[in-house]
C-alpha cells in the first residue's frame, strides 16, 4: 500500500520540508504517493492536481510532487503562474536531482531534495507576505 511505502521519519522529513519550503514563498507544495500508475504519469499527476484542487490557489503557484513507487514513475507538475516565471528546463532540473536519490533507493531525501529546489524558485517569484494563507494541506496525500 501507498500508505506504508514511507516510514514515520520519512513521511515527517518529506511534510517538514514542505513546511520550511513554504515559510519563505506564497506557493504550494503538495506530495501525492501512489502504489502504481496506470496511464501516462503527467496525464495522472494532472488529474490528481485538479482533484487536489491545486489549481485554486490565488497567484496559481501550486506545486505537486507524485511518486507512484511500485512502478517507478513520478512528476513535477506546476502551475500556470509558476510555469511562466521558470524557465523551459526548470522542472528537468529539479527532476534530475531527485532521479539521482530515487535510483540509490533514497526516495525521502529525493523528495525532500526536490521540495527544496522548487521553494527556492518560489522563494525567488512568489516571496511569502504577512497576509499569506496556507491554502493547501501540506500532508502527504495517498492513493491506491
Amino acid at each position: 500500500m501507498a500508505k506504508d511505502f514511507f516510514q514515520k521519519e520519512d513521511k515527517q522529513k518529506i511534510v517538514d520540508a514542505i513546511r520550511h519550503a513554504e515559510l519563505n514563498t506564497s506557493g504550494e507544495i503538495r506530495v501525492h504517493i501512489e502504489s502504481s500508475c496506470p496511464e501516462n504519469v503527467l496525464d495522472r499527476a494532472a488529474h490528481l492536481f485538479e482533484l487536489l484542487k491545486m489549481h485554486k490557489t490565488g497567484p496559481r503557484n501550486g506545486v505537486l510532487f507524485y511518486l507512484a513507487h511500485a512502478d517507478r514513475k513520478f512528476a513535477i507538475l506546476g502551475d500556470t503562474g509558476i510555469n511562466s516565471k521558470v524557465g523551459p528546463g526548470f522542472w528537468d532540473g529539479i527532476k534530475s536531482e531527485m532521479t539521482e536519490l530515487f535510483m540509490k533507493g533514497e526516495f525521502a531525501s529525493g523528495l525532500e531534495k526536490g521540495i527544496t529546489m522548487a521553494g527556492d524558485k518560489l522563494k525567488a517569484h512568489f516571496p511569502y507576505h504577512a497576509d499569506d494563507k496556507n491554502e493547501l494541506n501540506d500532508e502527504i496525500s495517498f492513493g491506491q
